[in-house]
């Protein structure tokens, strides 16, 4: 074999590992999901193979799997936002520090040490009818009855909302980080404010880590099927929870395969939108 021949293989090989990796345990299962989408559930007996659009054509035009779609979406734009609104002074806060970063970083990353299932429970302490904050305002005379604040969306967007906002705020951080801070005093010594050196050079230059942020928090939250399941009601499923439903209650894995389908092509549109306009360069740097 020539040395030509080797140095073009030389990339494919060293590639051989992690492609196969991800072939087998990517790839692979998604393309059993698709052709399981396709099958149908029989009452009796095995599920019935086939090319069937039944599945698909109840999840596109089944009023109630809309109405679900659109309220996880719903749900994980305003956690999204609230993350934004939380993470971008902290991250600032982060970024301008005089001590060390390395340790408000840890800090920041402390709450990933702990599960995540966990830490979305420990709010049933604090929220509940005997839980802390129900203990204090009763102690304090503020209330005279114990407040129902558990099981709606209010909470299921507070459990949210503490699981990303470390994403949010270490990926505008990363951003914040790189930019150089000579710009801002070169805008206040043509006469620019704190606040408008800020707003036209500093806010600018960060959106793109802003945007990195609010993408993962989108995608992760729509995604999300634990916090719902122990902060929400009945009425504040998301779609990650249909999908368990119909596949582990009803032991439906056709129809739950192509609900777990729709999700991923609602979010991958997202991401393909995402990397259309901002490329994906950004989000590998908040990810590292």
């Amino acid at each position: 074999m020539s040395v030509e021949a080797r140095e073009r293989r030389q990339p494919w090989i060293l590639l051989s590992a992690p492609l196969g990796a991800v072939t087998l345990l990517l790839l692979v299962p998604l393309v059993f999901i698709v052709i399981y989408s396709f099958w149908l559930r029989s009452a009796v007996g095995p599920d019935i193979a086939g090319f069937h659009p039944d599945n698909w054509q109840r999840a596109l035009t089944d009023p109630f799997y809309r109405y679900i779609l659109f309220n996880t979406l719903k749900i994980a734009a305003i956690t999204t936002f609230f993350c934004a609104l939380l993470g971008y002074p902290a991250a600032y806060f982060i970024t301008r520090s005089s001590g060390n970063k390395l340790i408000l970083l840890l800090l920041l990353m402390l709450p990933f040490w702990i599960s995540y299932i966990i830490r979305t429970m420990s709010w049933i302490n604090i929220l509940g009818s005997s839980g802390a904050l129900n203990t204090l305002l009763l102690s304090t005379g503020v209330i005279s009855s114990p407040i129902q604040m558990l099981y709606n969306e209010a909470t299921v967007i507070l459990g949210l909302v503490h699981f990303l906002l470390p994403f949010m705020v270490l990926n505008i951080y990363v951003s914040l980080d790189g930019i150089d801070t000579n710009l801002e005093d070169a805008a206040t010594s043509l006469g620019a404010t704190r606040w408008q050196s800020f707003l036209q050079v500093t806010l600018p230059l960060s959106l793109p880590g802003l945007a990195a942020g609010g993408l993962l928090c989108f995608v992760l939250g729509a995604g999300t099927y634990i916090t719902p399941l122990i902060l929400g009601g009945p009425r504040d499923a998301m779609f990650a929870n249909l999908v368990f439903e119909a596949i582990i209650t009803q032991l439906n894995w056709p129809m739950g395969s192509a609900l777990s389908l729709l999700l991923l092509l609602v979010l991958g549109a997202l991401v393909a939108v995402y990397n259309r306009f901002l490329g994906m360069s950004q989000l590998t740097k908040g990810l590292g």
